[in-house]
């Protein structure tokens, strides 16, 4: 999975974090699906088929906006971070991983790649993603009643750098 751009330690193992390629469309795929299918109490399922979700990914996320991925000390893919612009457009943990640090790192890379602040959306029912970026200094400025595919209400959150 893409080039090493830092390193960090996380309760015993190590990270690599670096930028998508073309191959790992077809990982992160795998994960994204995974991970909202795991999260289905709390966030609505995805518009889209499996089949659709693979081909944006491949065609719009990789080549088109800036995807970090998180690998393990094997190179299996642990999580990974979609920034377009100042937008974090997508962060997500493999399932059986979250709450070891693993988006806290990346949510740090963001900030770090952005430092004059970033913004993004979550569900209103995702109460567990509001906490954490809560935590990261994130602020909720706009609600709405569900302007996004899934027609869900949702908070946009952002962060300015102190």
């Amino acid at each position: 999975m893409g080039f090493v751009f830092e390193t960090g330690i996380i309760i015993g193992w190590t990270l690599s974090f670096g930028g998508g390629t073309d191959p790992d469309a077809v990982a992160v795929s795998a994960l994204y699906l995974r991970a909202r299918k795991a999260a289905k109490a709390t966030i609505p399922m995805t518009a889209h088929t499996d089949d659709e979700t693979r081909r944006w990914i491949a065609e719009r996320v990789v080549p088109h906006t800036e995807l970090w991925v998180a690998e393990d000390d094997g190179g299996a893919l642990v999580g990974f971070l979609v920034l377009d612009q100042d937008r974090v457009d997508q962060l997500y943990v493999e399932p059986t991983l979250t709450g070891r640090g693993i988006g806290s790192e990346l949510i740090g890379l963001a900030k770090r790649a952005r430092p004059k602040g970033l913004r993004l959306w979550t569900f209103e029912s995702n109460l567990g993603a509001q906490r954490f970026y809560e935590r990261h200094g994130f602020r909720p400025m706009k609600r709405t009643a569900g302007d996004n595919e899934e027609g869900a209400p949702d908070i946009l959150y952002v962060w300015k750098a102190s």
